[in-house]
């Protein structure tokens, strides 16, 4: 399995910004596909996006469908999730995931708080 240790969360006002960022040990790294995910309280957990292992696919969930952007450099190591136009509603713990595949995540993070005020 793989180590995963996410970071840049935070407070942020309605319509700011905030770049998330996925730090993983393991020399296998660029074999796995990535993951963010958020759960926010009284909701279940959200699968938000997604990223293959060479970063040619990513998938959106309709929620943060063209705010948000997955990326990876799988030299460095590190998977990010560049989250805009911020809302209420995204107000959650975001998790950073590691999987065999797009739809197999066995390898979590701490997870990191976000909060947008309005």
């Amino acid at each position: 399995q793989v180590q995963l240790v996410e970071s840049g969360g935070g407070l942020v006002q309605a319509g700011g910004s905030l770049r998330l960022s996925c730090a993983a040990s393991g020399r296998t790294f660029s074999s796995y596909a990535m993951g963010w995910f958020r759960h926010a309280p009284g909701k279940e957990r959200e699968r938000i996006a997604v990223i293959n292992w060479s970063g040619a696919y990513t998938n959106y969930a309709d929620s943060v469908k063209g705010r948000f952007s997955i990326s990876r450099d799988n030299v460095k190591n590190m998977v990010y999730l560049q989250m805009s136009s911020l809302e209420p509603d995204d107000t959650a713990v975001y998790y950073c995931a590691a999987g065999a595949g797009t739809t197999q995540f066995d390898s979590w993070g701490q997870g990191t708080q976000v909060t947008v005020s309005s």
